[in-house]
């Protein structure tokens, strides 16, 4: 399977708390593609701010995505492939890591309140706040229809429930973008 997927650029997103990181390392090792978590490209003011308790807005997301963006298009032009790490909560947001990035696949990580507001409190090292949630699902566009190259994974079952739903749902897919698949 890791060699089907050489070319495979995929992100794999949420909200805060949704298992995005643990996920996508997963789907990473398995596929045997290079993992970016986007965390780790948040300039330092972001970082500071969100371990304040304060949102980011679409000022302080902007430079960020973009380095997500050139990130993954530097994958596309070294015939590589990488999982990767982003919130892409807005549509527009999923409009910019789109661009120039021909083939990429979102796993979009969703769940009741409830259940990702557990799993963030139990969390322990991670600057975003439990308390944030909210912010995040205020922003948050749900993928519609017509974004077909998002893959919709509950995160209700376990890790390993989790990533081999997203890797059926990956294989079935014949081309990158081509079908939407919604699993859970």
């Amino acid at each position: 399977m890791a060699g089907d997927n050489l070319h495979k650029r995929i992100i794999v997103m949420g909200v805060s708390g949704s298992g995005k990181s643990k996920v996508a390392e997963e789907l990473a090792r398995q596929l045997n593609l290079e993992f970016i978590d986007g965390d780790d490209l948040h300039p330092e003011a972001n970082i500071n701010k969100m371990a304040r308790g304060i949102p980011l807005n679409d000022e302080d997301r902007a430079p960020w995505l973009e380095r997500i963006r050139c990130e993954i298009s530097g994958f596309g032009h070294n015939d590589k492939g990488c999982v990767v790490v982003c919130s892409a909560l807005k549509r527009r947001y999923r409009e910019q890591l789109r661009t120039g990035n021909p083939g990429i696949v979102f796993v979009y990580l969703h769940g009741e309140r409830a259940v990702i507001l557990q799993r963030m409190q139990k969390r322990q090292g991670h600057f975003m706040q439990a308390s944030m949630l909210d912010s995040q699902l205020a922003v948050l566009e749900v993928p519609g229809p017509e974004e077909n190259d998002v893959i919709e994974i509950d995160v209700r079952p376990t890790l390993e429930e989790v990533v081999r739903q997203a890797l059926a749902a990956l294989s079935a897919q014949p081309e990158p973008g081509t079908a939407k698949v919604i699993s859970g």
